[in-house]
């Protein structure tokens, strides 16, 4: 059985401060591998550039891993791959295009991109949001394939932002043109991680309430890429299957994603946005089981993940790509030396720059001389810098300061205190006590003074429906209110007609 596990972790280092308190990377990274029981575990959102990781979180003993960098920002987007060494991949290559493939080791196959400009492919894979494994697979026949993992981050349109939904088309477009053209090549292919579209009504808990919901550009290139749902159906569109929905067609309230905000996940208002996508064939043949695991803490996603009836052949090594070789974990990283001399350059006591004439040579070996000549030899009479012999530490210095018979010494009246009378002592001590009553004394009344005018926060106001304590929110869209605060109910988002989720309870804050 091959287990694939695909979790969108929202930060590499979140779910690992949950794990172990003490910050142990190592020992917790490996825990939450341990938990997961993946064969193959996918990360999306790991937040970390090449810079920030270490070697503890990257080299786990028993697993083989790659990373994903985005190349614009720090801590942003970013995938890993984590396979154990019996899933070892043939070939890891980084990113959908090509661009950022190495020269051996990458997986291949990229299809027909001339729509796309050399630009716009390296924009596409700068951010970090894809990376493949080609493995090899044996069935229960015994016959072998090739399968490629495609671990995606897909964008998210920000309504905000036009320019990033035209951004998340053309990379759900090069990651359709990729993978239909490793299964021309003959591969199996899997796409797993965050999509950031919910497929269907029943994938969203407010899909009613969502304007033009089927109209969606991310659900229609969903619509084209997808199968029917039922894996028996002969008549698709689409070359791959939605694996949960053909196990689970009809499963309501199966979400991966919630919003931390209005903490939707307590009563499970959310999305499924997280997915395991396999080809048709690889789905019928070889898929036992797709699942979510929404009992997993640590993000605001939940890890998903399907079991296949198939096992591995791992490769005799790992691909280029993986995290062991890169130079600063593998004990090759250059010194900066290295970077200002040339390696094979002799020394340099040992060269001349520029060929030196008989008339400069001779100086200097008379200037040698002259030197040798005036140096003082420890062996000389009264010189002080010779080797001391071990007899001279055991006799009296001659250096030693004699004492001079015309020495004055110091009046001893002039060192002796002066005594002072016992009741100037008492006075002294009676006024110190009365000046610190009279600082407390000073010190109480203005607390008490600024605790008068600064009365501190005011109760919370207790909401309309459930006569609970409301939470303060500030309003942060532009506009005429923008800044001011408000209070409303403390529970989280979700339908009206569910009494535990939050009632429209609304109270402007009085200015300060």
């Amino acid at each position: 059985m091959l287990r694939v596990v695909s979790w969108n972790i929202n930060g590499i280092r979140s779910p690992l401060q949950a794990e172990e308190p003490n910050h142990c990377t190592t020992m917790a990274m490996a825990r939450i591998l341990d938990k997961l029981d993946a064969d193959i575990l996918c990360l999306q959102e790991t937040k970390v550039t090449r810079d920030a990781l270490t070697e503890p979180l990257a080299i786990i003993e028993g697993y083989n891993s790659y990373f994903s960098f985005s190349r614009n920002r720090s801590g942003y987007s970013g995938v890993a791959t984590f396979c154990k060494d019996s899933t070892t991949p043939l070939a890891a290559e980084e990113g959908l295009s090509g661009l950022l493939a190495p020269q051996n080791g990458d997986v291949g196959c990229y299809g027909n991109m001339d729509e796309f400009s050399q630009e716009e492919l390296r924009a596409l894979d700068n951010e970090g949001r894809a990376l493949l494994t080609q493995h090899k697979i044996r069935t229960w026949d015994g016959k072998e394939k090739i399968l490629t993992i495609i671990n995606v981050y897909c964008p998210h349109a920000d309504p905000g932002r036009p320019e990033r939904l035209t951004f998340k088309m053309r990379f759900y477009r090069l990651l359709q043109i990729r993978a239909e053209a490793l299964l021309a090549a003959g591969s199996h292919v899997i796409i797993l991680g965050d999509l950031n579209t919910a497929h269907r009504p029943i994938d969203h808990w407010d899909a009613v309430n969502l304007e033009c919901f089927e109209d969606d550009p991310g659900r229609k290139w969903m619509d084209g890429l997808l199968s029917k749902l039922d894996c028996q159906d002969g008549s698709h569109v689409g070359a791959f299957i939605d694996t949960y929905r053909c196990f689970h067609p009809k499963q309501e309230r199966a979400f991966t994603c919630w919003s931390t905000i209005t903490g939707a996940r307590r009563l499970n208002y959310g999305s499924r946005i997280d997915y395991v996508l396999g080809d048709r064939t690889l789905v019928i043949d070889t898929f036992q089981d797709s699942f979510l695991l929404p009992e997993v803490m640590g993000s605001d996603h939940c890890p998903v993940g399907a079991v296949l009836s198939v096992s591995s052949v791992p490769a005799k090594q790992c691909p280029p790509l993986c995290t062991r070789f890169l130079p600063e974990f593998s004990g090759t990283q250059l010194k900066i030396l290295h970077f200002l001399v040339h390696p094979k350059q002799e020394p340099v006591s040992k060269q001349s720059v520029l060929p030196l004439s008989k008339q400069t040579q001779g100086q200097m070996r008379q200037n040698k001389a002259h030197v040798r000549s005036i140096r003082p030899r420890p062996s000389q009479a009264g010189s002080s810098r010779g080797q001391k012999k071990l007899i001279n530490y055991f006799q009296p210095s001659s250096s030693r300061i004699q004492a001079s018979p015309n020495l004055e010494l110091p009046n001893l009246c002039a060192l002796v205190t002066p005594k002072i009378p016992e009741d100037e002592v008492m006075g002294k001590g009676v006024e110190g006590q009365v000046k610190d009553a009279e600082a407390k004394d000073k010190k109480e009344v203005r607390t008490s003074f600024w605790k008068s005018v600064l009365g501190g926060p005011l109760p919370m106001p207790l909401c309309g429906g459930h006569g609970e304590p409301c939470v303060m929110r500030t309003v942060k869209k532009a506009g005429p209110n923008q800044g001011r605060h408000f209070y409303m109910c403390s529970r989280p988002r979700g339908p009206s007609t569910d009494p535990s989720s939050r009632c429209n309870f609304f109270l402007w804050s009085r200015p300060s």
